[in-house]
């Protein structure tokens, strides 16, 4: 799965702590999910989405599909 949290999390002006903190997990989590290394649960992936007002398939993507 790939992600633009990275990206967006800059963009809105969030350190990885302060997102973290908004969707209630840790920072290191918040950077494995910007590398790729941990798949969020669904309710996380909406958490995350909801902080950046954007839809599920704006924020996450299927290696190989269009994003």
């Amino acid at each position: 799965m790939n992600n633009r949290v990275r990206e967006l999390r800059a963009r809105y002006g969030y350190s990885q702590e302060a997102l973290a903190k908004a969707v209630g997990v840790t920072r290191q989590t918040v950077a494995a999910i910007e590398k790729g290394n941990y798949i969020p649960s669904l309710l996380l992936a909406l958490k995350i989405c909801g902080e950046f007002r954007l839809k599920m398939e704006e924020v996450f993507w299927l290696e190989g599909g269009e994003k």
